[in-house]
């Protein structure tokens, strides 16, 4: 692995807009909506890519269905260039792709942060209008290795609305705000807001509770940008490398294409 200097600017020419996914604990479907928000937006014709930096349990190969595929590497000019995976017109890299299967990565945090950095630094992404990157849960070192060294456009926070989510969401956000990092959240995405069965398409069942999507996003002062309801296919769609543009609940898709819709407002509305 080739040293680099741990305070250096990671530069991605030709990518316009970096937005993290980020959230306090796991479980709550964070690269879910990670990898939906990336196919929503390339939906809408936007150049879109995702990075997995989850390197210690990569799942966006498998939520995209391409866990057996290996990236190309290209040689120009003495340099090595990683070519992205692409699927559902979304350029793909993770750790994964490089993993042996049901193999840990066991890296202490100096290594796992100038292996992300390397691992971005090296991708031949080409022109993208977003780029988006699914963070492991919590707030460590590749965590605050992205927030750093890389031009962010903005974070979006995913939760569920259940307490115990919302309150270490709210340690994540207090991540984005520090002084030394101070990068804009976007908005509160509210996963899992509410059950509907699939023969009852009008009714809803709060399992985790109601009104903590919007309970965080008030105390943040940022806009609660979706609620998305667990919908009965969403789990086997996933599973299957399928995304929710499958599903049959029409809900499910618009609120995807309500984010995408509501994610470029937002950044343009930065510019």
């Amino acid at each position: 692995m080739s040293q680099q200097n741990p305070f250096e600017k990671i530069e991605l020419p030709g990518v316009k807009n970096i937005l993290v996914v980020a959230s306090g604990k796991g479980g709550v479907g964070k690269s879910t909506v990670a990898a939906n928000l990336a196919v929503a937006l390339a939906r809408e014709g936007f150049r879109t890519g995702i990075f997995d930096a989850d390197l210690y349990g990569p799942s966006i190969p498998l939520l995209f269905g391409v866990q057996h595929v290996k990236p190309d590497v290209i040689h120009h000019q003495g340099k090595e260039s990683i070519v992205p995976i692409t699927k559902y017109g979304v350029k793909i890299i993770s750790i994964g792709f490089f993993m042996v299967s049901n193999k840990s990565l066991i890296w202490r945090g100096p290594a796992a942060s100038a292996g992300l950095a390397q691992l971005l630094s090296d991708t031949e992404w080409g022109e993208l209008d977003f780029l988006i990157i699914d963070f492991p849960p919590g707030t460590g070192d590749i965590q605050l290795t992205t927030l750093q060294r890389l031009n962010l456009s903005g974070g979006i926070l995913v939760t569920t609305p259940q307490q115990l989510a919302i309150a270490d969401a709210q340690k994540a956000a207090d991540m984005f705000n520090t002084k030394m990092i101070q990068v804009p959240l976007l908005g509160v995405v509210e996963n899992m807001a509410w059950f509907t069965p699939e023969k009852h398409p009008d009714e809803k069942y709060y399992l985790f509770g109601s009104g903590g999507g919007q309970q965080l996003a008030d105390q943040l002062q940022i806009p609660l940008l979706a609620q998305i309801p667990l919908v009965c296919d969403a789990c086997e769609l996933s599973d299957t490398g399928q995304t929710i543009f499958a599903s049959k609940d029409g809900n499910l898709i618009s609120q995807f294409e309500t984010l995408a819709n509501k994610i470029n407002q937002s950044l343009t509305s930065l510019v």
